[in-house]
This record gives structure tokens, sequence and C-alpha cells, in this order.
């Protein structure tokens, strides 16, 4: 986790988006994941951007996940969903988000609806506490690394969670090729 200074994510949610703070106030009991195994850490929001962060606070690219923002049209209307790959890596959003999601063409959501639709803010995005309706498509890779790090909801702060408990998020979809070798 490199240089993070981390804490109980409940203890702190101060540090959290407020749908984020919610969806871990509800966390299930029956959750393959204990609650407590949620932590947070505070970080300069300036350097909440992936590469930024990973060389300020010494994680490593392999450990990092974005949580991406999509949308794709399908019968007159928008189809929302988040894609969560490792920093490693890039989403196929032109490939296998478009076909999972049923659209003709899929591409990341503006900021503007992001941030609206999320309540979260924009480079802080994390599937924890994401609308309901929306599926969460997980990259398997993602559910292999024993913790990752993810935004928060927010810019100065980041969540550290085990790998498997964002594949079994309610809406969650593990995919073996959601994600390509970032280039």
């Amino acid at each position: 986790m490199g240089t993070l200074k981390t804490e109980p994510a409940r203890s702190r949610l101060d540090l959290l988006a407020p749908p984020v703070a919610a969806a871990l106030e509800q966390w299930p009991a029956h959750a393959p994941i204990d609650v407590g195994d949620v932590l947070v850490a505070p970080i300069d929001a300036e350097l909440a951007d992936t590469t930024a962060f990973c060389a300020a606070y010494e994680v490593g690219l392999d450990v990092s996940a974005n949580c991406v923002v999509v949308a794709g049209r399908r019968e007159g209307g928008v189809r929302h969903a988040a894609c969560v790959v490792l920093a490693t890596t890039r989403a196929d959003v032109n490939g296998m988000v478009r076909r999972t999601l049923g659209v003709r063409k899929a591409s990341f959501a503006p900021m503007a609806d992001a941030v609206d639709l999320t309540g979260m803010e924009y480079g802080g995005i994390t599937p924890i506490g994401l609308p309901e309706s929306w599926p969460i498509l997980v990259d398997a890779r993602v559910i292999a690394i024993p913790h990752v790090i993810v935004g928060s909801g927010l810019r100065h702060s980041k969540i550290v969670v085990p790998g498997p408990a964002l594949g079994a998020l309610p809406g969650a979809t593990v995919l073996e090729d959601l994600a390509k070798p970032a280039k």
C-alpha cells in the first residue's frame, strides 16, 4: 500500500463521498468481505489521478484500480455502467463493454453526467455506492489482487479494499476480458 496511512473507512466517513459512506453503513452482514476490511487513506487531491498518485505514494499500478463510467444507447434510452480495471489496463469499451451492455456503441460518459449521476467527484469515482440499477463490470484481474486501491468518491482520499470484494458488490459481474493491457 505504499506510503498510504490507512484506517477503517467507517471511522472516517469524512473521507468518503456521501453515496460511498451510505453504502458502507448498509454493508450486508452476509457479504464475503467484512466492512472492517475496507480502509481509507487521505491523499493530496492534486495527486488523485492514477499516475501521479502511484508515483507520489509509492503504489504500484498493478494494485491501483480505476472505475470509469460508460454510457451506451439502446431503444432510445441510455444505459450506464461502471467498469473497474487495473491501472495497467484499459477497459475494452467498444468491445466487451458494448457487448455486455447490449448497445450498438459505448463510450465514456461525459464528466458532468458521471458526477451528477454518481454523486461523486470526477477522478475519485468508485464502484462502492453507485446507483443500484447500474451494472458494475469488474475485470477478473482486479479480483485476483489481495488488496486494491480505488477512488473513494472524493479526490482527496483513496479506498483500500480486498480485490474479491469488488467482484462481490451488488450488481457486479466479473469478466475475463473486460480490459486490455495499456499501451
